[in-house]
């Protein structure tokens, strides 16, 4: 080989590596990114902003309206938290209508189910082979019942998503503490939800690690427990203890002003994450979670949506005394602007009663939730075919309403499948020739909606005060929502 071949080898390789780099510049990190060592701040805020979800954790985030359904020992007992000592013979319900449940659901504009297939207390709504602690003990249906595919089933028949609650505390083992065994005995639970029943969309592992009998803390085998969803439900989104989904940090239906997707709080289930929490003063709770000043002392950040979790009653499960105060429609509503409308998807707690049906009042409410929600979305004073725009810090773009429009809601959404990059914004709106302030704000991400008084104006005018790179606004909405 010539020496002319040789460096004009060598040549073609540096040009490769070069322009590998250039394309390592633009590309996205998908769910977590680690930052390379002796970066600058610029640096990081540069790469965050090509933090972005995966396919299954965008999807969820579009779906906005998720049902939690709290079931079990517990409606019997009249409990929120079970013992793990209750008789099975309790649970019976009579009346169970899963498609009474589903149809309440989706009137109420939920796209998605949840079911506690296993709460703290380990009782099995589905016939588990790991435990008589289940509906196999009980009366209903001669022991040959399962809620879980009952209710499965009828998700399908509806169009509705479906996801299973499988608390990771069992105060009716006797061996919870015992690690590894019982790390099997969770797996082997799993594996029956993972398997026999179709698709799963969402899992929700749930639980505080409490002392078991013999006086051992149970260490949870995190890796174990992960390759299992990922092996057997590929496409599901895991939530709580899970690294896809994180929870707001309350149980009051309020989401954070100031609401990043990309953040760098560590996900419980990974190695070390209380400790690397702690080092950065992170927690749930933390006001913000991926600003510039957290950031700065992060070495790595994860897409980690939030989910607003809240009930519809004041317990979770469903107690015949609370059958007055079901939340009233404006409290729904409030909940959906401090939820979905601060870029969070919402959990919302119902709970059938002893006789497995929704009680009437949580009927009627859902749907007079839903139809609120299909009133308010039913015009869009700007098309929502107006085109999606680029801008970089202080750049602006007006959209005209016409005259005489009154509005009182303001929607703004970020292409988030190229990141969460706006750091502060202001609209304003043309009102008789002259431009004042409707509202400001902070994050945007997937949704953010502004409830205003109502007003009539001519132009909206929206302007992007902070991003990282450059802002990818996929879609400004104005709409007259109704008065309750």
């Amino acid at each position: 080989m010539t020496a002319v071949r040789i460096c004009y080898i060598i040549w073609c390789f540096l040009c490769v590596i070069s322009l590998s780099a250039e394309a390592q510049k633009g590309k996205y990190f998908e769910k977590n990114v680690r930052f390379p060592e002796k970066v600058t701040l610029e640096e990081k805020v540069e790469i965050a902003a090509r933090l972005v979800p995966t396919k299954q954790q965008l999807a969820w985030q579009q779906l906005e309206l998720t049902a939690f359904i709290h079931f079990g020992i517990n409606t019997f007992t009249g409990k929120e938290q079970g013992d793990g000592k209750e008789f099975p013979v309790m649970f019976n319900p009579v009346a169970l209508d899963a498609e009474q449940w589903v149809k309440a659901l989706k009137a109420g504009g939920l796209k998605s189910v949840v079911l506690t297939a296993k709460h703290h207390d380990g009782f099995c709504l589905w016939p588990t082979k790991t435990t008589r602690h289940a509906i196999t003990a009980s009366p209903w249906k001669n022991g040959k019942g399962d809620v879980v595919r009952e209710l499965k089933k009828a998700c399908d028949r509806n169009g509705m998503k479906f996801g299973i609650y499988l608390s990771l505390l069992d105060r009716n083992i006797s061996y919870y503490g015992d690690s590894p065994r019982y790390n099997e005995f969770f797996v082997k639970q799993l594996t029956e939800l993972l398997t026999e029943y179709g698709k799963i969309d969402e899992i929700w592992l749930d639980g505080t690690s409490e002392v078991g009998i013999d006086g051992k803390r149970q260490e949870y085998d995190w890796e174990l427990i992960l390759k299992t969803i990922h092996k057997l439900q590929p496409n599901a989104v895991t939530a709580f203890y899970g690294d896809d989904v994180r929870w707001i940090g309350n149980e009051s239906g309020r989401g954070r002003e100031i609401e990043w997707s990309s953040v760098a709080l560590v996900p419980g289930c990974y190695p070390d994450a209380k400790k690397r929490n702690e080092e950065m003063r992170l927690s749930v709770f933390s006001r913000n979670l991926g600003g510039k000043e957290i950031i700065d002392r992060a070495t790595e950040l994860f897409w980690y949506p939030s989910e607003v979790s809240v009930s519809i009653r004041p317990s979770w499960f469903y107690h015949e005394r609370e059958d007055s105060k079901v939340k009233s429609l404006s409290e729904l509503v409030r909940v959906y602007f401090q939820s979905v409308g601060c870029n969070s998807s919402l959990l919302l707690n119902v709970s059938p009663d002893k006789r497995g049906v929704l009680c009437e009042t949580d009927v009627t409410r859902l749907k007079e939730f839903g139809e609120y929600l299909e009133k308010m979305y039913a015009k869009d004073f700007i098309s929502r075919w107006t085109r999606a725009w680029t801008a970089r810090k202080g750049e602006s773009k007006e959209y005209t309403l016409g005259k005489g429009c009154t509005i009182n809601t303001i929607l703004l959404q970020e292409d988030i499948g190229r990141g969460q990059r706006v750091e502060s914004f202001t609209v304003e709106g043309l009102v008789n020739g002259t431009w004042q302030v409707l509202g400001k704000g902070g994050t945007i991400g997937y949704k953010r909606l502004l409830h205003i008084p109502d007003i009539a104006v001519e132009t909206i005018r929206v302007t992007i005060n902070g991003c990282r790179k450059e802002a990818n606004i996929s879609r400004v909405g104005a709409f007259l929502a109704p008065k309750i």
